[in-house]
């Protein structure tokens, strides 16, 4: 059997690649190997508890009841959170100090799909180490606990609340005054984006935020902006935000429908940030992928950048060995250490409104500090993508190319995780520039890495 933990916990096919069984083995195993590690709370008189939540995807019912039948035939007891975004189950596994938390989410993928993503004490990611052990404890014999010694299974009814309560916090000032989109891809969001920002003064405009098991991303979110771009247009708002189906990344998009990415909203909640004093070294934590023009307004800001693999889990292993407290990706996957453990969406709208409110700017304005460099990104298919950084045909055409975009472009050559392709990314002044000097290269490693 291949590894199943990916990037981002267990995802596949619901009820073919991901079953009701493999659920609750999953459940059943990861409950040992916590226990067994110490994560869970050995204090007198203490059951271990785990809160689990999920999207909108009509296959998250069956889904949540295996994993909750998994963790209660082992001894933890379980609260049922509902449908909530991702990084709302992280915050209540830690403010409720839960022993592990359970997500039922298969993030921006299709309504088909499903995945489980185990949360440790304080609502972390679980380790590489960690996911192993429970691979390999799946489906092992072990003694059942039996009367009172198996869990209770009892719903949280104030998970929306407590959670919608906290992102209101995190502001400094209301939001009167600001009228806005907010686009939740009939997803985790549906409920808590609209209340949280209500809550926090903002008039809002909620689209594509009824869910019926079936519509979850589905022509609409963060990878659907077109609709979102319409109706702020349509609806003269100052700004839309687009979730994704478990809200735990945003884009959005100013008040003339122009596009503001990932690394744009990065720049401006880094500026906030070190204006107000809570940026950690005033350095941001990014992916290779970031645009250089976002590094260079950094730069020019006096805002340090340092960059990782791509991959929130890279951006978190950063932040937390050097206690930075802003970081995130294109995708628009922001996380704020201050207040979340894991990206967050309705966050990130949040804090973005608190800017434009605070500098009385637009949000084109604000985005405006970064000069984004066209991009051109080139998959080469079927080559040997082991050999793309041994090649030397291959370095001297990579630093040709470099060389010819002096300091005002960047490639990067990115072997797949999953597939046998390597990515060829090129930056450069124009975007004719980016796109002859990314097909060149995509020549050679074709020609120096083809598999026949």
């Amino acid at each position: 059997m291949g590894r199943l933990f990916g990037t981002d916990g267990v995802r596949g096919l619901a009820n073919s690649d991901l079953t009701a069984e493999l659920a609750l083995d999953l459940s059943v195993a990861a409950a040992h190997v916590l226990g067994e590690a110490g994560a869970f709370d050995r204090s007198a008189g203490h059951r271990p508890v785990a809160v689990v939540g999920r999207d909108t995807r009509i296959s998250g019912q069956f889904l949540e009841a295996a994993v909750v039948a998994g963790l209660s035939s082992a001894g933890v007891d379980v609260l049922l959170l509902g449908v909530l975004p991702t990084p709302g189950v992280a915050f209540l596994t830690d403010s409720l100090k839960a022993d592990l938390g359970v997500v039922l989410s298969a993030s921006h993928n299709p309504m088909p799909d499903n995945g489980i993503k185990f949360l440790s004490r304080g609502g972390v990611k679980l380790d590489d180490a960690i996911e192993t052990a429970i691979e390999q404890r799946l489906r092992e014999p072990w003694d059942r606990p039996i009367g009172g010694g198996v869990g209770r299974v009892s719903p949280y009814e104030e998970a929306l609340a407590d959670y919608t309560r906290h992102l209101v916090s995190t502001l400094g000032r209301q939001l009167g005054g600001i009228k806005v989109v907010l686009d939740c891809a009939h997803g985790a969001a549906s409920r808590a984006g609209p209340l949280a920002l209500r809550d926090a003064g903002a008039e809002v405009v909620a689209i594509c935020a009824e869910p019926d098991g079936l519509n979850i991303n589905d022509g609409c979110g963060s990878t659907h902006l077109d609709v979102l771009q319409s109706a702020v247009v349509t609806h003269g708002a100052d700004v839309g935000f687009a979730l994704d189906g478990d809200a735990d990344r945003c884009l959005a998009v100013d008040h003339e429908g122009n596009v503001v990415d990932g690394d744009q909203l990065l720049a401006v909640l880094a500026l906030a940030m070190r204006d107000a004093g809570t940026l950690r070294a005033d350095t941001v934590v990014a992916t290779v992928m970031s645009n250089l023009g976002f590094v260079q307004a950094m730069r020019r800001e006096g805002v340090g950048v340092r960059q990782t693999k791509v991959g929130d889990r890279y951006v978190l292993e950063a932040m937390k060995a050097h206690s930075y407290t802003l970081g995130g990706e294109q995708s628009g996957h922001v996380i704020m250490s201050e207040h979340a453990t894991t990206g967050d969406g309705i966050l990130t709208a949040l804090q973005v409104l608190h800017r434009m409110a605070e500098r009385q700017q637009s949000l084109s304005s604000l985005a405006a500090v970064v000069h984004r460099l066209p991009q051109v990104l080139v998959n080469v298919p079927d080559v040997d993508k082991s050999r793309a950084d041994d090649d030397a045909v291959l370095a001297a055409a990579v630093a040709e190319a470099e060389f010819e975009l002096g300091d005002d472009g960047r490639v990067l050559l990115r072997p797949s995780g999953t597939e046998p392709l390597v990515r060829v990314m090129v930056e450069a002044g124009t975007a004719e520039q980016a796109g002859a000097i990314a097909d060149r290269l995509a020549d050679v490693v074709r020609e120096r890495l083809s598999l026949s």
